[in-house]
């Protein structure tokens, strides 16, 4: 949509603006809410610049090994220059899995750490999807509604701006679940996690760059409906009474 921002006689990328401030309020945010849920600023400060510090390597040699034969004749374009392509999901799961391993050398409890970290990660898609829609990589199906934008044309569903309402009525979820009076371990997470996947679900029908499987199903929509059926399952879990000692 927006691919790049003049400034005088600058052009900035638009989607490297939007990941870098978004990182920064991200990062401000998990301040925020560990002090919700009573868990220690500095370490999950910690455990959140991992992720990111991790998650932008991890995603930058995800990406090269995707694409060796265009790396491998000219071993210094894999540091240089740096806007040249990032696998996104490879990045989130080493940036996961660097956090994963650093809250356990901090001896950092999972649940509670789960329950902080959960509205950052929410952000974090939410500035994924913002960078998709001011970037332009991804677009919505067609359609005649009044409010869809215009691509190369064609009117389209503003499919990421649809993502962008699903985040925030999770991170709505997230803040009334953690309330001090009515906080309980790890139910933020999975109320969050059930709003967001069930939000995906209905959304991603509206989106026409997703891979499919079988006879056209969205392979992102089946993954939401696993996701959210594991969330409310452990949401039964969490609503039984507790056995009598």
């Amino acid at each position: 949509m927006f691919p790049t921002l003049h400034v005088g006689g600058v052009v900035f990328p638009t989607t490297g603006l939007v990941i870098l401030l978004g990182t920064w309020l991200g990062l401000t945010l998990v301040e925020r809410t560990a002090n919700r849920v009573g868990q220690n600023q500095q370490l999950l400060y910690g455990v959140a610049v991992t992720a990111v510090f991790i998650g932008f390597i991890g995603a930058r040699l995800t990406f090269v090994v995707q694409f060796w034969s265009a790396f491998r004749e000219n071993l210094f374009n894999i540091i240089w220059p740096l806007n040249t392509g990032y696998n996104v999901w490879g990045g989130v799961v080493l940036g996961l899995v660097g956090a994963f391993f650093y809250a356990r050398a901090k001896w950092l409890p999972f649940w509670p750490t789960v329950d902080a970290l959960t509205p950052a990660l929410v952000f974090a898609l939410m500035v994924a999807s913002l960078a998709d829609f001011v970037g332009g990589p991804g677009y919505g199906a067609l359609t005649a509604v009044p409010w869809g934008v215009t691509q190369f044309g064609v009117r389209r569903h503003p499919v990421q701006l649809y993502e962008l309402i699903v985040g925030g009525l999770a991170l709505l979820i997230w803040w009334r679940a953690s309330r001090p009076m009515r906080y309980e371990v790890g139910r933020p997470f999975w109320l969050t996690t059930a709003v967001y996947s069930a939000g995906r679900l209905f959304v991603d029908a509206f989106r026409d760059n997703v891979p499919v499987v079988g006879d056209g199903y969205h392979l992102l929509q089946i993954l939401s409906l696993l996701v959210l059926l594991a969330a409310l399952f452990r949401l039964g879990q969490l609503a039984k009474p507790a056995p009598e000692s």
